[in-house]
């Protein structure tokens, strides 16, 4: 085998590898949006007609897509989960991800849930003087 038939055949088992990794890329990516979006339930779950307003001290905080969550725990002892904004978005409207601590006191505004009654969808976080609309 001459130098360029050398050539042409690590060329097109380079362009194999590259096709493979791409096909691997796309199929991760795919896999990876699949489960959010499965993840994410539909805003009619909750009870829009019904408006919560919750003060308490955040117990937990989990950053991620397709919703921040918090754990609330009130002054009659309970534990609410509050359903809030995606991360980007609170961030882009004054909420930076190390604003909610664990320990601290929040006001919420919101939705509860139609079949959990420890879960809420958070319109509105008030945190010391600071209010953020999250939807």
């Amino acid at each position: 085998m001459d130098n360029q038939q050398q050539v042409n055949k690590a060329m097109v088992k380079k362009g194999f590898v590259q096709a493979a990794l791409t096909a691997a890329t796309i199929a991760t990516f795919l896999a990876s949006g699949t489960e959010n979006a499965s993840a994410h339930h539909g805003w009619s779950e909750y009870n829009n007609e019904q408006t919560l307003n919750l003060s308490g001290e955040i117990q937990n905080i989990s950053y991620g897509n397709p919703h921040t969550t918090i754990e609330v725990k009130t002054d009659d002892n309970k534990v609410w989960q509050a359903v809030l904004a995606p991360p980007a978005r609170m961030q882009r409207r004054g909420l930076a991800q190390g604003a909610l601590q664990v320990g601290q006191r929040v006001r919420l505004v919101g939705y509860p849930h139609r079949s959990d009654t420890n879960e809420m969808r958070a319109e509105r976080i008030t945190i010391g003087k600071q209010t953020v609309e999250l939807r």
